[in-house]
C-alpha cells in the first residue's frame, strides 16, 4: 500500500492516471501527446516512462504488448483497497 501512496505523492502521475481513467490503452507517444498538449507538460518520453514504471509497479496500471507497442492500462483495485481499509460509517447525531 505504501507503493501507492508514493505513487499518487507526484502531480505528474495523478495526471497520467487522469488521462488514462478518461481513455484506457494508450500508448507512451499518446500519453506524451495529451500530457503536453492538455496540461502544458514538456517531459521527456524516458521521463514519462519512469513515472509509468512506477505506477506499474504500485499495481495502478497494468501493460500489455502489441507488437512493438506497449499499452497501458488504468487498475483502480489498489485504490479501492485503500477506501477499503477506512470504511465510512454514518455519522450518528449527538
Amino acid at each position: 500500500m505504501v507503493d501507492v501512496f508514493r505513487a499518487l505523492d507526484d502531480e505528474t502521475r495523478r495526471l497520467v492516471l487522469d488521462e488514462l481513467s478518461v481513455r484506457d490503452g494508450q500508448t507512451l507517444f499518446e500519453i506524451c501527446s495529451v500530457l503536453t498538449m492538455r496540461h502544458g507538460l514538456s517531459l521527456t518520453r524516458q521521463a514519462i516512462s519512469q513515472h509509468l514504471g512506477v505506477l506499474e509497479s504500485a499495481g495502478l496500471i497494468v501493460t500489455e504488448r502489441r507488437g512493438r507497442s506497449k499499452f497501458h492500462y488504468f487498475n483502480p483495485e489498489p485504490l479501492a483497497e485503500i477506501t477499503g481499509r477506512w470504511p465510512t460509517r454514518k455519522r450518528t447525531e449527538q
